[in-house]
Protein backbone atom coordinates (compact mmCIF):
# COMPACT_ATOMS: atom_id res chain seq x y z
CA UNK A 1 0.00 0.00 0.00
CA UNK A 2 2.83 2.39 0.83
CA UNK A 3 4.59 1.50 -2.42
CA UNK A 4 1.53 2.49 -4.46
CA UNK A 5 1.37 5.92 -2.83
CA UNK A 6 5.07 6.47 -3.62
CA UNK A 7 4.48 5.66 -7.28
CA UNK A 8 1.56 8.08 -7.40
CA UNK A 9 3.62 10.79 -5.73
CA UNK A 10 6.53 10.22 -8.10
CA UNK A 11 4.22 10.38 -11.10
CA UNK A 12 2.56 13.59 -9.89
CA UNK A 13 5.96 15.28 -9.55
CA UNK A 14 6.61 14.86 -13.29
CA UNK A 15 3.26 16.38 -14.30
CA UNK A 16 3.44 20.03 -15.41
CA UNK A 17 1.68 22.67 -13.33
CA UNK A 18 -0.95 24.12 -15.66
CA UNK A 19 -2.15 27.73 -15.49
CA UNK A 20 -5.49 28.72 -17.00
CA UNK A 21 -6.54 32.03 -18.49
CA UNK A 22 -8.24 34.72 -16.38
CA UNK A 23 -12.07 34.97 -16.40
CA UNK A 24 -11.83 38.54 -17.76
CA UNK A 25 -10.92 37.08 -21.17
CA UNK A 26 -14.15 35.08 -21.23
CA UNK A 27 -16.17 38.15 -20.18
CA UNK A 28 -14.55 40.23 -22.94
CA UNK A 29 -15.22 37.64 -25.64
CA UNK A 30 -18.81 37.11 -24.53
CA UNK A 31 -19.46 40.85 -24.46
CA UNK A 32 -18.11 41.19 -28.01
CA UNK A 33 -20.31 38.27 -29.10
CA UNK A 34 -23.44 39.86 -27.61
CA UNK A 35 -22.68 43.31 -29.03
CA UNK A 36 -21.97 42.17 -32.59
CA UNK A 37 -24.65 39.51 -32.90
CA UNK A 38 -27.14 41.69 -31.00
CA UNK A 39 -26.60 44.52 -33.49
CA UNK A 40 -26.88 42.05 -36.38
CA UNK A 41 -30.15 40.67 -34.97
CA UNK A 42 -31.67 44.16 -34.66
CA UNK A 43 -30.45 45.31 -38.10
CA UNK A 44 -31.61 42.14 -39.83
CA UNK A 45 -35.00 42.30 -38.10
CA UNK A 46 -35.51 45.93 -39.16
CA UNK A 47 -34.41 45.39 -42.76
CA UNK A 48 -36.42 42.22 -43.25
CA UNK A 49 -39.44 43.70 -41.45
CA UNK A 50 -39.47 46.83 -43.62
CA UNK A 51 -38.62 45.22 -46.95
CA UNK A 52 -40.24 41.79 -46.78
CA UNK A 53 -42.80 41.96 -44.00
CA UNK A 54 -43.08 40.86 -40.38
CA UNK A 55 -43.09 37.13 -41.16
CA UNK A 56 -39.66 37.38 -42.77
CA UNK A 57 -38.39 39.40 -39.82
CA UNK A 58 -38.48 36.17 -37.81
CA UNK A 59 -35.30 35.17 -39.65
CA UNK A 60 -33.56 37.77 -37.50
CA UNK A 61 -33.75 35.19 -34.71
CA UNK A 62 -31.02 33.15 -36.44
CA UNK A 63 -28.20 35.42 -35.18
CA UNK A 64 -29.83 35.23 -31.76
CA UNK A 65 -29.62 31.41 -31.86
CA UNK A 66 -26.01 31.72 -33.00
CA UNK A 67 -25.35 34.01 -30.02
CA UNK A 68 -26.69 31.41 -27.57
CA UNK A 69 -24.58 28.66 -29.16
CA UNK A 70 -21.53 30.96 -29.28
CA UNK A 71 -21.92 31.84 -25.58
CA UNK A 72 -21.61 28.17 -24.68
CA UNK A 73 -18.74 27.52 -27.12
CA UNK A 74 -16.74 30.50 -25.88
CA UNK A 75 -16.92 29.08 -22.36
CA UNK A 76 -15.69 25.66 -23.53
CA UNK A 77 -12.88 27.25 -25.56
CA UNK A 78 -11.79 29.46 -22.66
CA UNK A 79 -11.62 26.45 -20.31
CA UNK A 80 -9.47 24.55 -22.82
CA UNK A 81 -6.65 27.15 -22.87
CA UNK A 82 -3.78 26.61 -20.41
CA UNK A 83 -0.01 26.80 -20.27
CA UNK A 84 2.77 25.28 -18.18
CA UNK A 85 6.38 26.33 -17.64
CA UNK A 86 8.73 23.35 -17.46
CA UNK A 87 12.49 23.16 -17.00
CA UNK A 88 13.34 23.16 -20.72
CA UNK A 89 10.20 24.29 -22.52
CA UNK A 90 6.82 25.98 -22.38
CA UNK A 91 3.65 23.95 -23.01
CA UNK A 92 0.52 25.56 -24.44
CA UNK A 93 -2.65 23.49 -24.59
CA UNK A 94 -5.87 24.58 -26.28
CA UNK A 95 -8.86 23.41 -28.25
CA UNK A 96 -12.10 21.59 -27.65
CA UNK A 97 -12.87 19.69 -30.82
CA UNK A 98 -9.32 19.75 -32.19
CA UNK A 99 -7.02 19.67 -29.18
CA UNK A 100 -3.58 21.18 -29.78
CA UNK A 101 -0.60 21.05 -27.48
CA UNK A 102 2.38 23.17 -28.46
CA UNK A 103 5.82 22.63 -26.96
CA UNK A 104 8.15 25.61 -27.32
CA UNK A 105 11.76 24.87 -26.25
CA UNK A 106 13.30 27.87 -24.49
CA UNK A 107 16.46 27.64 -26.61
CA UNK A 108 14.44 28.06 -29.83
CA UNK A 109 12.75 31.32 -28.79
CA UNK A 110 13.94 34.35 -30.71
CA UNK A 111 11.42 36.98 -29.63
CA UNK A 112 8.77 37.25 -26.93
CA UNK A 113 6.23 40.07 -27.34
CA UNK A 114 3.50 41.39 -25.06
CA UNK A 115 0.64 43.01 -26.97
CA UNK A 116 -2.62 44.58 -25.88
CA UNK A 117 -5.23 46.12 -28.17
CA UNK A 118 -7.73 48.78 -27.06
CA UNK A 119 -10.44 46.28 -26.08
CA UNK A 120 -7.93 44.09 -24.24
CA UNK A 121 -6.57 47.13 -22.38
CA UNK A 122 -10.11 48.10 -21.35
CA UNK A 123 -10.53 44.66 -19.77
CA UNK A 124 -7.02 44.68 -18.26
CA UNK A 125 -5.65 41.95 -20.53
CA UNK A 126 -2.52 41.35 -22.60
CA UNK A 127 -1.28 38.58 -24.91
CA UNK A 128 2.14 36.95 -25.09
CA UNK A 129 3.39 36.10 -28.57
CA UNK A 130 6.35 33.71 -28.89
CA UNK A 131 8.43 33.73 -32.07
CA UNK A 132 10.80 30.84 -32.70
CA UNK A 133 13.35 29.87 -35.34
CA UNK A 134 10.66 27.85 -37.14
CA UNK A 135 7.57 29.89 -38.00
CA UNK A 136 5.37 26.80 -37.63
CA UNK A 137 6.09 26.66 -33.90
CA UNK A 138 5.22 30.28 -33.12
CA UNK A 139 2.77 30.32 -30.23
CA UNK A 140 0.46 32.77 -28.48
CA UNK A 141 -1.11 32.95 -25.03
CA UNK A 142 -4.09 35.36 -25.10
CA UNK A 143 -5.86 37.22 -22.35
CA UNK A 144 -3.32 37.28 -19.53
CA UNK A 145 -3.16 39.79 -16.72
CA UNK A 146 -0.60 42.43 -17.92
CA UNK A 147 1.66 41.82 -14.90
CA UNK A 148 1.64 38.06 -15.59
CA UNK A 149 2.29 38.68 -19.30
CA UNK A 150 5.32 40.84 -18.48
CA UNK A 151 6.60 38.32 -15.91
CA UNK A 152 6.23 35.52 -18.43
CA UNK A 153 7.95 37.58 -21.15
CA UNK A 154 10.89 38.38 -18.86
CA UNK A 155 11.21 34.77 -17.65
CA UNK A 156 10.97 33.28 -21.14
CA UNK A 157 13.48 35.79 -22.51
CA UNK A 158 15.90 35.01 -19.68
CA UNK A 159 15.52 31.25 -20.12
CA UNK A 160 15.78 31.56 -23.91
CA UNK A 161 19.02 33.51 -23.68
CA UNK A 162 20.48 31.04 -21.19
CA UNK A 163 19.52 28.01 -23.34
CA UNK A 164 20.73 29.52 -26.61
CA UNK A 165 24.04 30.43 -24.98
CA UNK A 166 24.40 26.79 -23.91
CA UNK A 167 24.37 27.48 -20.20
Amino acid sequence: MERGSMETTGHAATEPVWTGLPPRLLRMRRLLLVVWLGLLTIALGLVLGLLAGPVWAAFALLPLALMIWGWHMLGRNWRSWRYAERADDLLISRGVLWHEETVVPYGRMQLVEVTSGPVERHFGLASVQLHTAAAATDARIPGLDPAEAERLRDRLTELGEARSAGL
